[in-house]
């Protein structure tokens, strides 16, 4: 081989060895960033993962919250009519966070089965509702979710 194919050819392997590992760097960032949603139907079934970051929604459940009067811990239940998840959360809750509302927690799911919130995030006006909320609340008013779906997350961001 010429030796300046031979310089041209090391020069292009390098570079697609590089393109190769940014790309699989970048992947792998963007892989541990992602927050997946699961509606309550979809935790209570065991589909979500444990000690990951994901996202849960539905409708905060009548005379489910419960405050710690002597610090911030609050703890409440999701529901998409179908099935709820208790949602543990230290912090200051949003203005518009309240029973019967539309809530979206994110956070953490431990082996208690117990949704450890370190966001919550609560609709900005009565007509509004995330989608992903939306459909899994059709869906469990539906019927249409069965334990056994393994559809996986509905959405991600």
């Amino acid at each position: 081989m010429h030796p300046i194919r031979k310089k041209r050819l090391t020069i292009v392997l390098f570079l697609l060895a590089g393109i190769a590992v940014a790309v699989g760097l970048t992947t792998y960032a963007l892989r541990q960033n992602i927050n997946l949603f699961y509606a309550p139907s979809q935790i209570a079934a065991g589909d979500a993962p444990l000690d990951v970051r994901i996202r849960a929604g539905g409708m905060v459940e009548e005379g489910s919250v419960q405050r710690d009067p002597e610090s911030l811990k609050v703890e409440f239940r999701v529901t998409d009519f179908n099935s709820s998840v208790l949602v543990e959360y230290t912090g200051i809750l949003p203005d518009l966070f309240a029973e019967g509302q539309g809530v979206v927690a994110m956070g953490r799911l431990n082996a208690s089965g117990r949704f450890v919130a370190d966001q919550v995030l609560a609709k900005h006006d009565e007509n509004y509702m995330p989608p992903e909320v939306a459909e899994a609340l059709e869906r469990a008013s539906a019927g249409t979710h069965k334990a056994g779906d393994s559809s996986g997350p509905e959405t991600a961001y």
